[in-house]
């Protein structure tokens, strides 16, 4: 039930890094809806490797395949089942860890839990997994189309390299001029430098992707346990390497008092408005009509072309060194896999919504 996410819409994903392939199974999608094939392409192709110098050199062309769900170029109403197939695995490259638990990895946990692990990449927990994710946001994002709900990822910071405005000052539709994703072109160059810079040491670096969503209905969330911001992080948590989630003002708050950040009301041409959006477009857990923005944090990557001290599955110790094509930095390919939770997260949420109006 855990490999399982979302209520009315809820999708189920399934495959690991070097079995056969990654698919899923999403039930819910309203029918009636045009699906364009390209447009999910697009997508995993934003979150395939391989993509550009930053990212792994590990080159799979990532080609969804539907099996149903779809007819005449239309949702039928029916469960969607798709499969992304595996074709540049190079499970070799993980032999030498086959008895050692790679440091921050699940390689111990999942052993400890369930008495084996697939140490090739991973397995169930190798970031990979996140294909079937793509799919089903890309789905969610064109039945959001539809109602006018936009989303929008970008990296916002790299290490110590950050924008300092708000995401109202920047063009969104310019993050994919650059290989980093990110709205400010020179911020970008940085970026790319630094994580350049890490890769060539063997080394990984981590940083936050922000996530704007437009045009979201008022009302979306169901109180108390059925918050929409907690909905949502749940979602961006459950991301690999992820630490870390805050919406609206988050954490930056603390600095203010709540005079400050409090959203005042204001008859705006006869509808109820604010004046501003510290609230991220969210209160009492519920969406207001306001923009809905948050930020994700996502640690550096715990695989690093170093020797590192470990033990091995007897628990002597030992020492290791990865092999083998990764990211030094996930926050590029990230971008897309946060964009889908979230589309994902919001459609679900529109679909109760529609369930429990009476």
């Amino acid at each position: 039930m855990f490999n399982s996410f979302g209520n009315i819409f809820r999708f189920t994903s399934f495959g690991e890094s070097h079995g056969k392939g990654i698919g899923g199974v999403i039930d819910g999608f309203p029918a009636g809806i045009e699906i364009d094939m390209d447009f999910i392409q697009s997508e995993l192709d934003r979150r395939k490797p391989g993509q550009s110098a930053i990212t792994t050199a590990r080159k799979e062309p990532d080609k969804v395949e539907f099996l149903s769900g779809i007819f005449e170029g239309k949702s039928t109403g029916c469960p969607i089942g798709f499969m992304v197939w595996n074709e540049n695995q190079r499970s070799n490259d993980y032999d030498n860890i086959k008895e050692v638990y790679r440091p921050s990895h699940a390689d111990y946990t999942y052993r400890a839990k369930y008495g084996i692990r697939d140490y090739r990449g991973g397995g169930r927990s190798s970031a990979r997994e996140t294909i079937s994710r793509v799919v089903a946001g890309a789905l969610a994002k064109i039945a959001l189309k539809q109602l006018g709900i936009r989303i929008t990822a970008y990296t916002s910071q790299v290490g110590p390299i950050r924008l300092e405005e708000n995401y109202t000052t920047y063009d969104l539709d310019t993050i994919e001029n650059n290989p980093v994703r990110c709205p400010d072109q020179e911020k970008a160059k940085e970026m790319e430098h630094l994580i350049a810079e890490i890769k060539a040491k063997g080394d990984t670096i981590g940083g936050v992707i922000t996530c704007v969503i437009k045009g979201c209905p008022i009302g979306l969330g169901q109180p108390v346990f059925g918050k929409l911001h907690a909905a949502l992080g749940n979602a961006m948590l459950s991301i690999n390497a992820v630490k870390g989630f805050e919406y609206g003002e988050g954490f930056k708050g603390l600095k203010m008092k709540g005079s400050e950040q409090n959203d005042i009301f204001y008859n705006n041409a006869g509808h109820i408005d604010t004046r501003t959006n510290h609230s991220g477009g969210i209160q009492g857990g519920i969406s207001n009509g306001q923009d809905i923005y948050f930020r994700t944090l996502f640690k550096p990557v715990a695989t690093v072309l170093m020797e590192q001290q470990t033990v091995n599955i007897d628990g002597i110790d030992t020492s290791m060194k990865a092999r083998g094509r990764h990211d030094a930095c996930v926050l590029p390919r990230a971008v897309p896999i946060v964009e889908a939770m979230a589309a994902i997260t919001i459609l679900d949420y529109y679909l109760i919504d529609k369930t429990t109006q009476l």
